[in-house]
């Protein structure tokens, strides 16, 4: 067995925690970036020493970095955009002449197959990809320019696309998520997508079954087994057993179910974990008391 590699991104920079197979004893580097927020870092599954990094400033906006020596050290890579001070707006090519104003980069997702190729999920709501690297990135339009897009709203952290998951089975089938507009789907390695949110339900919209503007907070998928997908809505916890056509609330005798992560786990495809939190005016877990919360039978019971 190897050891292990824990990427951890604060608002005040980086840190990489490393352990053999063991686990009781651990090195931590960083912070790396100090100073900045740290939205998302990522290690390629090709090459363990590739890591992405995506950083954000008030100032100094979105940058985004490479590693290709496990974190050791980093060069700027992607960062040929415009910006304009300190609103923190940033342009990346939607395919056309006019680029794609953005604020900061939510998800970084590495190719399962190719080192060099990675999606970026980016706020306002849009996908792009990279195929040198993350050198230079172009939009996979499909997305944005589904007939949906107008009715997307932004949740209270913006309308970010936060989540980027890829069927290890089949390459073509991607799974992403954007707060507030839902889940979607691409067949077609994201040439075109179609929403997957039918039984989600949310006490914020006017219709009982609209077909997008739901507050999903996070997915997650086990490599074994694709079809099965769990979500952190803004209220309850779900799962789908079809590969998003379909979903069913799984929050069971949690203390609250409302939450902002869902994580499967590295080995058994029906062990889940979750951190509840109180309610989405009040910000900190029941009690006042961070627990992580299992579910050893992929949900209902915690």
């Amino acid at each position: 067995m190897g050891g292990t590699r824990v990427l951890v991104g604060t608002r005040k920079g980086a840190f990489i925690l490393t352990s053999d197979e063991k686990r009781k004893n651990w090195d931590v580097s960083g912070p790396h970036f100090a100073g900045w927020e740290i939205y998302h870092m990522k290690g390629s599954p090709v090459n363990p020493d590739r890591i992405y990094a995506a950083q954000c400033s008030g100032w100094f906006g979105q940058m985004m970095q490479r590693s290709d020596d496990g974190g050791k050290t980093w060069e700027p890579v992607g960062n040929e955009f415009a910006y304009d001070g300190p609103t923190g707006t940033h342009q990346w090519y939607d395919g056309t002449q006019h680029p794609w104003e953005f604020k900061r980069v939510w998800h970084l997702e590495p190719s399962l197959t190719d080192v060099d190729t990675v999606y970026a999920g980016v706020e306002d709501a849009a996908l792009f990809r990279s195929t040198d690297g993350g050198k230079t990135w172009h939009e996979m339009a499909g997305l944005r320019n589904h007939e949906s897009g107008p009715r997307w709203q932004p949740g209270a952290g913006g309308m970010g696309l936060h989540t980027i998951v890829i069927d290890p089975e089949n390459h073509e089938r991607i799974f992403i998520a954007i707060s507030a507009a839902g889940v979607f789907r691409s067949d077609d390695g994201g040439e075109t997508w179609a929403p997957k949110n039918r039984g989600l339900t949310s006490k914020y919209l006017p219709e009982p079954a609209p077909e997008v503007g739901f507050c999903v907070h996070r997915i997650a998928m086990h490599p074994s087994r694709p079809d099965t997908l769990f979500m952190q809505l803004h209220w309850h916890v779900c799962r789908s057993d079809d590969a998003g056509e379909s979903w069913k609330k799984v929050s069971g005798n949690l203390p609250s179910d409302f939450g902002f992560p869902v994580a499967v786990h590295a080995h058994e495809p029906e062990t889940i974990y979750v951190v509840p939190i109180k309610s989405d005016s009040e910000h900190f877990p029941p009690d006042g008391k961070l627990r992580v919360y299992r579910s050893r039978t992929g949900g209902n019971e915690w």
